[in-house]
Parts: C-alpha cells; sequence; structure tokens
C-alpha cells in the first residue's frame, strides 16, 4: 500500500478508536483513559504499517517492535499510576469548568486533538514501513535502534524512581532530587523525546528525511505545552522547589549547580 494511502487509512482507524474512546469515557464519567491509550494508538498505527507498507521486512519489523516496547510499557505505567484513581486534575479542571457542555466538548478538546497529533506524529513510523529503499539495515537504523533505547531505558528509571518515591508516605508533599531527578526536572519527558529522535533515525535511514517535524512536534509538546510547562506551573507552590529549580536543569540532564 503507497504511504499515502496507508497514512490516510491510518488516520481513519485512530478516528474510528478515539470515537469509541470517548464513548467510553462518558460511561465512566473519566477522560483521563485518553492518556492510557496514547501509547497503544501508536501500536495500533505501527502494525498497520507493518502489515500493509511495501517498505524493507526487516526494517519493518525493527519499527514494529520498538514502538510496541515503548507503547506497552507507557500504556502499562500510566494504567498503573491511575488505577483506583479520580480523574486526572487536568481533564477534572477542563469538566468543572464547561459544565454540562463537557460531554461533547471533550470529543473535540481531548479526544480528537490528541487523535490528530497522534497520527501526524506517527509519520516516521509510517514512513519506514512503507519505503524498501535501501534493502539493508544500514548504520543509521542501528543509531536509531541504539537512541530508542537509552531513551527508553531512561523515561523508564525516571518513572520508576518517581514511583517509588510516591509510595513511601514520608515523602508525601516532597520532591524527588535524588537518581536521574537529580540531573533534570523531568527526565522522564527528557526520555521520552528522545525515544521519537530514535525513531525519526530508523525512517531516516528509510530516506524519510522529511519526517522530522515529528520528533521536533513531540519535543515541544513535552517542554512547552502537555509535559515540563505544564508540571512547572503545579510544582512551583511546592516549598523548596524554587532552590530545587535554581540548580536543576529543566530538561536536558546535566550536573546540578552548586
Amino acid at each position: 500500500m503507497p504511504f499515502i494511502i496507508l497514512f490516510l487509512n491510518s488516520g481513519l482507524v485512530i478516528l474510528c478508536l478515539m470515537t469509541l474512546l470517548w464513548l467510553l469515557s462518558l460511561l465512566l464519567k473519566n477522560s483521563s483513559i485518553v492518556d492510557i491509550f496514547w501509547g497503544i494508538g501508536f501500536i495500533v498505527i505501527a502494525w498497520i504499517g507493518f502489515s500493509y507498507g511495501y517498505g524493507y521486512l526487516p526494517r519493518k519489523q525493527w519499527m514494529g517492535a520498538m514502538v510496541t516496547l515503548w507503547g506497552l510499557r507507557l500504556a502499562l505505567h500510566i494504567g498503573l499510576r491511575n488505577w483506583g484513581k479520580s480523574e486526572d486534575f487536568r481533564y477534572a479542571k477542563w469538566r468543572e469548568e464547561n459544565g454540562a457542555s463537557w460531554w461533547w466538548i471533550s470529543f473535540f478538546k481531548v479526544f480528537l486533538l490528541q487523535g490528530f497529533l497522534m497520527w501526524i506524529i506517527s509519520v516516521p513510523i509510517l514512513a519506514a514501513q512503507s519505503f524498501g529503499f535501501p534493502a539493508i539495515l544500514t548504520p543509521m537504523d542501528l543509531l536509531g535502534a541504539l537512541i530508542w533505547g537509552f531513551g527508553l531505558l531512561f523515561e523508564s528509571i525516571a518513572d520508576l524512581q518517581l514511583t517509588r518515591f510516591k509510595q513511601n508516605k514520608a515523602n508525601k508533599g516532597g520532591i524527588l532530587t535524588t537518581g536521574l531527578w537529580k540531573f533534570s526536572r523531568h527526565p522522564n519527558y527528557f526520555g521520552e523525546a528522545v525515544v521519537w529522535w530514535g525513531i525519526y533515525l530508523v525512517a531516516l535511514a528509510a530516506g524519510a528525511w522529511w519526517t522530522i517535524f515529528s520528533p521536533i512536534l513531540m519535543t515541544w509538546l513535552l517542554v512547552r505545552v502537555s509535559g515540563v510547562a505544564m508540571l512547572e506551573r503545579t510544582m512551583r507552590s511546592k516549598p523548596g522547589y524554587e532552590e530545587y529549580a535554581r540548580k536543576t536543569s529543566a530538561f536536558f540532564p546535566r550536573l546540578p549547580k552548586t
């Protein structure tokens, strides 16, 4: 299947899945379930590309495995984190602000928007699985896989450290400043960005250099929109956070300032 047809079909699949997820959220009265689906949605797109793309088979397998491992880990992490808890504060605030209109506003503001972003960001995944040249795994494929692996390990360790910190009741209201969090205030988001740059390099190995907008968009979202910027606004009120922020990089890991 040509890339453009594959891209359009994947968009239609995501639209259908997001609509079903939205209907489920109305029944549960919880829009947070969209966060769990974020990683799963990319897995669906990756295997659509694998099944119908004309790309080089080993590269298709490589890309499918990378996206699946990343997506399953993320979905499991968010699912366990949210299990038994109320709706995420972001969606709860919007629900309160929009009142009785939230049921239909949520479709556009949450589900359709995230589905659209997922569709656009997934372009290098589909491109890597659509283009069959070069029909050999190159050093760029290997570099992409290594960078992807580093990013996945980095964000996994950061998430695990934060989970263990929060599980200790003595740390309630406190700030994690050890481990990877000593070098970055948001090491999990840094690792997430690195994952997508690794995915892009595999697409680059297939000649899809133009898909660079995808990791740029993902990094921008993580830093300026839904990740670092949003959490910084809520964390600033915590005692000791200003001092932590003064010494510690917001995103890129580095040694803390003295």
